[in-house]
């Protein structure tokens, strides 16, 4: 049975969905911290996989140990919580990042710590005869990872980075946890003020895909340019 006039609430009656565009000026201004936050902790998060996922492979037993522990303790814990102790347990022993460099700081070190089994992985998918074929041309082992099996190895490593890179995207959500006015922050904001909680978050979710997919279309672009460098002579098989 409808329910009567007078049992719709007046502000979404007074709001039909064509004043979307009314909603947008303050969610892009959300999205915008978003992706600042997305690309600063993505290099962050880059970084720190290459660096860890070496050092798991290849680096002496004190490094490898701490690669290890950085790894599982940041796999192993919740982002919230550690947003939660980088901001707020942090500062009561001296040390205050503030909201932005914690919420860069936590994704990024997080994300790294998925990254660098990624790229431990792909390293150790290369076939072995590549080093061989390398040390009979007289690479030593730091050349012949550079300039031979870490160029294969990206390759198989531009999928599981780009699914890194969507999560990542999608964890900064959690920064509107720690003051932060991203994305999530504005929305909720905006659902408090007007209470048009549908049309609010079927943009929230929009904005959110079409980021995702322009990620999506970054990385695949980038895996058919590493492609054709393959196809171009990048391993020595």
């Amino acid at each position: 049975m409808p329910r009567p006039a007078h049992c719709v609430p007046q502000r979404w009656t007074n709001k039909p969905v064509s004043g979307l565009i009314e909603l947008l000026p303050t969610l892009l201004e959300g999205l915008r911290l978003t992706l600042q936050i997305t690309v600063v902790a993505a290099a962050l998060g880059l970084a720190c996989a290459v660096v860890a996922g070496l050092a798991r492979e290849f680096a002496p037993r004190p490094l490898n140990w701490l690669a290890a522990t950085y790894v599982e303790v940041f796999r192993g814990t919740s982002a919230l919580v550690q947003l939660f102790w980088f901001f707020f347990a942090l500062p009561l022993m001296g040390i205050n990042l503030g909201a932005f460099l914690t919420a860069v700081l936590v994704l990024g070190l997080n994300t790294g710590a998925y990254g660098a089994e990624v790229v431990r992985g792909a390293i150790g998918a290369v076939p072995r005869g590549q080093w061989e074929a390398a040390a009979s041309l007289g690479y030593g082992r730091a050349g012949t990872l550079r300039r031979v099996i870490f160029p294969q190895a990206a390759l198989a490593m531009v999928p599981p980075t780009g699914n890194l890179l969507i999560e990542l995207l999608k964890n900064t959500a959690l920064v509107s946890m720690i003051t932060l006015s991203d994305l999530t922050f504005r929305a909720q904001m905006l659902r408090a003020e007007t209470l048009r909680t549908v049309e609010i978050f079927l943009l929230v979710l929009l904005l959110y895909y079409l980021a995702a997919r322009l990620i999506t279309h970054g990385m695949g672009r980038l895996e058919r340019h590493l492609a054709r460098g393959r196809d171009h002579g990048g391993s020595l098989s």
